[in-house]
């Protein structure tokens, strides 16, 4: 029946021509025999040759394992089965087999494990006793488990030694987001390592189980005699439950995905593939030929054309793989790692050619002629035979499918061929992936900076405004970002909290424009407006689209240069002001940080509250915000960035026309480094807390000073979880609930401060441990493995941060406000990879070891005795 329906369906599709053209594809007349526990016998007796095929299927792969998904353990009970049983040992098995003149084996897939032994007739008999015993009898000794785990550890290197092996992988861990067939067979050497001898034998006596099983044998044999075999070996075991195995279907792919990485080899392995549906739909026959015409044998048209013609690939073939889900339509190819994009290309545009004007009745007869004689050529053998009528059955319980198969590709037209390459052959299902020769990566992207990565360019705009234009036109979005010297480096205790306050009070009408005015003007059109403020500076940013650039600049200029600062308003975020003041006296590190600030900073700036006090923020009015402006908005303290699709000479015309009067001189007093601390001191804050926070700070370095990425590479090893400090401190002594450390830079030197927050019992130990800790950084600096892991976070964390162009101005209009020049940003990484473990070393001496600290501590009353603190 269902083979009827699915040629009822096939004959919808494709279009009617003649059956076989002159082919008969035989019907493999096969017995098939369901035992009352479910196990399943399927013989066909062919005596063209006096020997036979004996195979026993279970239906349990790599996606069958559930829980263990990844591990690999349909694979290492495949290398089990075999390695001893409660009567025969590896050497029996091995040894009756020979015996017979046999040969054993067996294989795992994602959807299959299988076992066979191929024999001469007479030992027929032996190949089945010695199957069944395997299948229902394995010990797994021991100590065979511990070799083998061996075994399979070397298999997985060979793997990861294999180019192909690890393309195959990449490409289908790309291509399958959800669908267990991303996991390869042979699992993961993490996951694996985890398993157990019981893991692997809790998984055998749950799938194989007489109703999971079928044997398939083929040969010079007696049906009868062969079914009587096993149904007395398999009557004594009876039907177990077998606990169904889900798993998410593969979700429809929306765009192209592409992953190419390097591999110790000396050429680049192109893989690209496609979403196709599974093996009974009614277009694999098509697909299947498709991928002949393209990519199978010299003839093909991708061989010709792109190998022979213009020698841009060393081979390239193509693949259709259908297994019983979702499978994939692929192309692969070896070139040269320069020619790895043009072999991509001529791949699509051959694809293209033939969605649009299909192929010709020679490649599709050829093509035809070609899959019939594979197909067919493979039923020669027993072992052919058996493994087709397994792999039917286990499919889709149609032993004769193949011939149901055969049948359909005969049928297939031209049309067909070009209407499946135009359905499934669509660049949004496309999965590209590659290995290239060590360093040919680094090398492209390179190239790609020079053509492709749109520089910055600077240039003065009125009264010397520093301008810096990058011209991005990968989509039409725009990113204006305007900086000024400001926050608390332009404060004093009087006026602590202005810039904060200045900064928000910008978008709150100009003198032609009300606060309304300028949150409708920008968001009618899809843009945003913000501003904010730091320690070091204050800022103002535009998003648009680009039509809207001279919009944008006419906002920016207007808020920036031309501040009302309405009572009304004033009062509003003076009373939002003050009460994020308060609501920060209720997180416990955040008081620390206070607690910290003030004392290592007593006298300086930097010693103040971005936030400002509650005292100093009431006492602000408008005349205070004027008098700032005026002092902090000039050319010589600013910075504009316009990046985006844009041109730099529509910016210059509108910066001249928008900034014309905006001040050549800043008023504003620069401040100057803080004072170097003389002695360590110890303060502490009472605090109606369950916890205890506890910093240790130094004053460390500004932004141009040379030790700045080596002392930023120290913070970052020390603030993840797996630093030393986590490690010792939470980990090993659990004294902590978090612990790690921060580096604040900016252009006068700023701090490096360890925290650890922890019961207030243990306070007075975990600052013992800690300060060991510290000294002990200061004196060896860091371990090679940290300074590695810290730099690629470091470096892989800033190039990230450059994806966005909003992020790229803001980086680098600051760079270039604090003198370091706005193209500091893209030489980061280099600077970072040159810090060397002698200048961490170093550094590490010269700011830690025997240096005087600010030791805070925020605690409940419990913890810090009686004695009444106010700091």
């Amino acid at each position: 029946m269902k083979t009827l329906l699915y040629m009822m369906m096939l004959s919808s599709l494709v279009s009617a021509s003649p059956m076989a053209r002159g082919i008969n594809v035989p019907e493999l007349d096969a017995r098939v025999t369901v035992l009352p526990n479910g196990l399943t016998i399927i013989i066909r007796e062919d005596r063209s040759a006096p020997v036979a095929s004996v195979q026993a299927w279970n239906p349990s792969g790599s996606i069958h394992e559930a829980e263990w998904l990844g591990a690999g353990l349909s694979h290492i009970l495949e290398h089990m089965l075999f390695k001893g049983t409660e009567k025969r040992t590896t050497a029996d098995i091995v040894g009756e087999i020979q015996r017979e003149g046999g040969y054993v084996n067996a294989y795992t897939s994602f959807d299959r494990t299988v076992y066979y032994i191929d024999v001469p007739k007479e030992g027929v008999a032996t190949a089945l006793d010695v199957l069944a015993d395997a299948m229902m009898n394995s010990t797994l000794p021991e100590d065979e488990y511990v070799k083998e785990q061996e075994v399979i550890r070397r298999e997985f290197a060979m793997g990861m030694d294999s180019p192909e092996r690890v393309g195959q992988k990449l490409l289908f861990a790309t291509a399958y987001q959800q669908h267990p067939y991303r996991e390869p067979v042979i699992g993961h050497l993490d996951i694996y390592n985890r398993l157990t001898r019981n893991d692997v034998l809790n998984y055998y006596k749950k799938r194989y189980v007489p109703n999971n099983l079928f044997f398939v044998v083929v040969g010079d044999v007696d049906a009868d005699a062969v079914e009587k075999q096993l149904r007395e070996y398999f009557e004594k075991y009876p039907r177990q439950a077998v606990e169904p195995v889900l798993w998410p279907g593969e979700p429809l792919q929306t765009g192209r995905r592409t992953q190419h990485q390097e591999f110790p080899t000396e050429v680049s392995r192109l893989m690209m593939a496609w979403h196709i549906p599974s093996l009974t739909h009614p277009n694999v026959p098509a697909l299947d030929l498709l991928s002949n015409i393209l990519g199978s044998g010299r003839s093909s048209r991708m061989y010709e054309q792109i190998r022979d013609r213009k020698g841009l690939a060393h081979s390239i073939s193509a693949f259709s793989y259908t297994p019983g889900e979702t499978g994939l339509f692929g192309v692969s190819a070896m070139c040269d790692p320069d020619k790895r994009d043009r072999v991509e290309a001529e791949v699509l545009e051959i694809i293209s050619e033939v969605a649009k004007g299909g192929v010709t009745e020679e490649e599709l007869e050829k093509a035809r002629r070609q899959l019939l004689h594979s197909h067919l050529e493979s039923l020669t053998s027993m072992s052919g035979q058996a493994s087709d009528l397994g792999s039917s059955w286990l499919l889709v319980r149609d032993l004769n499918f193949t011939k149901t198969y055969l049948d359909a590709v005969q049928r297939v037209t031209t049309e067909d061929v070009r209407r499946v390459a135009a359905e499934y052959l669509k660049d949004t299902s496309l999965s590209v992936t590659s290995l290239n020769p060590p360093g040919t990566l680094q090398k492209q992207e390179k190239v790609t900076d020079k053509q492709g990565e749109y520089p910055i360019s600077k240039f003065e705009g009125p009264n010397g405004l520093p301008v810096l234009v990058r011209e991005d036109p990968r989509l039409p979005l725009i990113s204006l970002q305007m900086v000024f010297r400001g926050g608390v480096l332009a404060e004093t205790a009087k006026t602590n909290g202005i810039s904060q306050l200045l900064s928000s009070m910008l978008l709150k009408g100009t003198t032609t424009r009300s606060t309304s005015d300028i949150a409708n003007r920008i968001e009618s059109v899809g843009g945003s407006i913000t501003s904010s403020s730091g320690r070091n500076s204050f800022s103002v940013a535009i998003e648009c689209l680009e039509p809207d650039l001279e919009l944008a600049m006419e906002l920016l200029a207007d808020v920036v240069l031309n501040p009302s600062f309405p009572q009304e308003a004033l009062d509003v975020e003076k009373n939002t002001h003050v009460a994020a003041i308060k609501a920060k006296q209720d997180q416990i590190m955040a008081v620390a940080g206070d607690v910290m600030r003030e004392a290592l900073f007593s006298g300086h700036p930097y010693a103040l509250d971005p936030l400002g006090t509650v005292a100093t923020v009431k006492s602000f009015g408008r005349e205070d915000l004027n008098t700032f402006h005026r002092k902090q908005v000039a050319a010589d303290a600013a910075v504009l960035a316009v990046f985006g699709s844009v041109k730099q000479d529509t910016v210059a015309a509108l910066v001249k026309k928008h900034f014309g009067s905006l001040a050549a001189r800043s008023e504003a007093d620069k401040a100057g480094p803080p004072t170097p601390l003389a002695d360590s001191t110890e303060t502490t804050k009472l605090m109606e807390k369950n916890q205890a926070v506890m910093l240790v700070g130094y004053q460390s370095v500004a932004l141009d000073n040379p030790d700045r990425y080596a002392l930023e590479l120290v913070s970052e090893a020390g603030s993840d979880m797996g630093s030393r400090f986590f490690r010792r401190i939470r980990e090993e002594l659990g004294l902590a609930y978090y612990v790690g450390s921060q580096m604040t830079a900016g252009p006068v030197p700023g701090s490096f401060v360890f925290y650890v927050g922890t019961d207030p019992a243990k306070i007075d130990q975990v600052k013992s441990v800690l300060l060991k800790e510290i000294q002990q950084l200061a004196t060896d600096g860091l371990t090679e493995k940290e300074l590695l892991t810290a730099r690629k976070k470091m470096v892989g964390q800033a190039l990230i941060g450059l994806q966005s162009n909003s992020t790229y101005a803001q980086l680098a209009s600051l760079d270039e406000l604090y003198g370091l020049g706005y193209d500091h940003v893209q030489k980061m990484p280099k600077l970072i990879d040159q810090v060397s473990l002698e200048d961490i070393r170093r550094a590490c001496a010269k700011y830690f070891l025997n240096q005087p600290y600010v030791q805070a501590l925020v605690s409940p009353p419990v913890a810090a005795g009686d004695e009444k603190t106010d700091n």
